[in-house]
């Protein structure tokens, strides 16, 4: 213990020694058996990056697929893939071959793409719910008002929001200054974990953070909920049963989905700020809403969505009779 009394006096004083890399430790508290985890994640990765590939070409392939609706749903998918790659290699790394160490950019891009995927899967929810708004309220106007052209600028609005707005993240992380500790008790470097290990003051990264989440996503959240508040109110004015059937069998697959990421997004927040006792728990639900949705997604709109299902299934039938042949 000398010889670490030493080191803690030499790390004191060249107080401007920086850590070259964070060790990031797995999941807390059952680092002994985790590694029975890397088989469940596997398939949800194989899973998500399947389900989601398969929907792109689905939408690519069928010229009826070529409608606004879809066209969000093939932006969603290409952001659930983001989503999935940027934290599953490195879990199935650290899970399989004890690979813990990340240097300090790689860390501080994991955060950013972490923050801007998460961002612009919210923003891509709120363009489905004005999409959806439109064309159940003013079903004349609809092919007017959601053309090729919104789509393309609600996605380059939202791919703008999240990848500037995101930015101080990381650049306020890697600010900080790491003089000593560098285990992260996490799986994937977040941006909270990560600061908690500076030497310095990160009262203004904790704030930046909390204030990005609430505006962002919060204010999607807001909108997404008044979107199909006003969607119900004007289903429930339509004379037809059928086509009310209809309206409501199309917005409750995205209601199923857009409850489940936001309460996800809650449940980590509060989470993370009260899981002080049992920390597997936050991190293993950060872990899963990570590659959850990206998962689950296309499952339910193939799921839900016949003109998807139908579509998906000629691809599919397609394969199989290329390789007949």
């Amino acid at each position: 213990t000398l010889h670490d009394m030493d080191t803690t006096l030499s790390m004191t004083n060249s107080s401007r020694f920086q850590v070259s890399e964070f060790i990031l430790m797995g999941l807390p508290g059952i680092h002994e058996w985790q590694h029975w985890l890397s088989l469940p994640l596997t398939l949800l990765y194989i899973l998500a990056l399947g389900a989601n590939i398969l929907i792109l070409i689905t939408i690519q392939h069928e010229p009826s697929l070529h409608q606004p609706m879809y066209q969000l749903l093939g932006v969603l998918a290409i952001v659930d893939i983001g989503l999935a790659t940027t934290i599953m290699p490195k879990i199935l790394a650290i899970l399989w071959f004890d690979a813990k160490a990340i240097s300090l950019p790689e860390c501080f891009a994991q955060i950013y793409a972490i923050h801007s995927f998460m961002g612009m899967e919210s923003g891509i929810f709120l363009c489905m719910a004005v999409d959806r708004y439109v064309a159940i309220s003013y079903p004349l106007q609809y092919p007017a008002i959601v053309t090729e052209a919104f789509v393309i600028k609600a996605t380059l609005s939202m791919v703008l929001r999240n990848g500037l707005l995101t930015i101080p993240v990381p650049v306020l992380a890697a600010q900080r200054h790491y003089c000593s500790r560098n285990e992260i008790d996490h799986c994937l470097c977040s941006n909270l974990g990560v600061t908690s290990l500076a030497c310095d003051d990160i009262t203004i990264n904790r704030f930046y953070q909390l204030a990005l989440v609430w505006v962002m996503v919060g204010s999607d959240m807001g909108l997404v909920f008044a979107s199909y508040a006003l969607i119900i109110r004007s289903v429930l004015r339509l004379n037809s049963a059928e086509a009310t059937s209809k309206a409501l069998s199309t917005c409750s697959s995205h209601l199923i989905l857009i409850l489940f990421f936001y309460t996800a997004v809650i449940v980590v927040s509060v989470t993370q700020l009260a899981g002080r006792k049992v920390p597997v728990i936050p991190a293993l639900f950060n872990v899963l809403h990570n590659v959850m949705p990206p998962a689950f997604n296309p499952m339910v709109y193939a799921l839900r969505t016949q003109e998807l299902r139908v579509g998906s299934q000629k691809v599919l039938g397609l394969g199989a009779n290329v390789s007949r042949k």
